[in-house]
């Protein structure tokens, strides 16, 4: 089945996301990016607002691909309490960027939280497939399919259906967590469904004008809710119950 994400910037939005239903609350600062990251003491409200209601994800920011910073990033959000951290791996220096990318993946596959790592991949960018057999063999929980360019349209305009679905399916054989997003809109959750991500995320459907920049609306969020078949399942502490990869530890959400 698959669950819907919400983005929300404060412990206000967290709440009214929480009782419309959505499966995930997922903290960043749409202002600063498209992984921009919300000030750790926020982000440590809201995990105690949230209080176990919903597994809760966030985001380190738009940082280089060094690993020195991302893993300082990583351990300084980890402390918040949060069930999933977020890390962008961006790949608009092609091809010299996929060294990168593998170097700070293989850099993390030794780190010992007590979160779960989803890297962030971006649709509007080059992706190296192959990529993904490396996060899997370095511990990551998932990967997330989304866009870095917000203004230039959603998931489907960068990217069809056929090659979303090769993205998940190949994410699923890997025994990685997979969500897709992207300026998603209304009148891409059907067709999206049918590839059975493990979640769908959401920030711009969600708000006032569907802007991203503005504050969530409850009657934009109701309408998505109800375009996601509901489930009582959570997400899975791991895709596979054989999955010997991983790094990170595995406690229930």
């Amino acid at each position: 089945m698959t669950h819907m994400l919400a983005s929300v910037t404060s412990v206000t939005e967290a709440k009214l996301a929480v009782e419309l239903g959505a499966d995930i609350i997922d903290l960043k600062d749409p202002s600063s990016g498209a992984l921009g990251a919300l000030p750790i003491e926020v982000i440590r409200d809201i995990v105690r607002a949230v209080a176990g209601q919903r597994p809760v994800s966030a985001t380190i920011g738009d940082v280089p691909m060094d690993a020195e910073i991302i893993r300082a990033k990583l351990h300084a959000t980890a402390k918040t309490g949060v069930d999933i951290i977020k890390i962008g791996f961006a790949t608009s220096q092609w091809p010299k960027a996929t060294q990168s990318q593998r170097a700070c993946a293989e850099a993390l596959a030794g780190e010992q939280v007590s979160m779960r790592l989803v890297a962030v991949l971006f649709a509007d960018q080059q992706i190296d497939s192959e990529f993904l057999a490396t996060l899997a063999r370095c511990g990551f929980y998932g990967v997330m399919l989304d866009t870095a360019d917000k203004s230039a349209g959603s998931l489907l305009r960068h990217l069809n259906l056929d090659r979303i679905g090769d993205f998940v399916t190949r994410a699923h054989n890997l025994n990685l967590l997979c969500g897709l997003a992207g300026s998603l809109r209304e009148t891409d959750i059907a067709a999206l469904l049918e590839l059975k991500p493990d979640f769908l995320g959401f920030r711009g459907a969600l708000c006032a004008q569907t802007t991203r920049t503005m504050s969530l609306d409850s009657t934009a969020i109701k309408r998505v809710r109800a375009l996601i078949p509901r489930n009582d399942d959570q997400l899975p502490v791991n895709v596979s119950e054989t999955r010997s990869h991983a790094s990170f530890s595995t406690t229930s959400i």
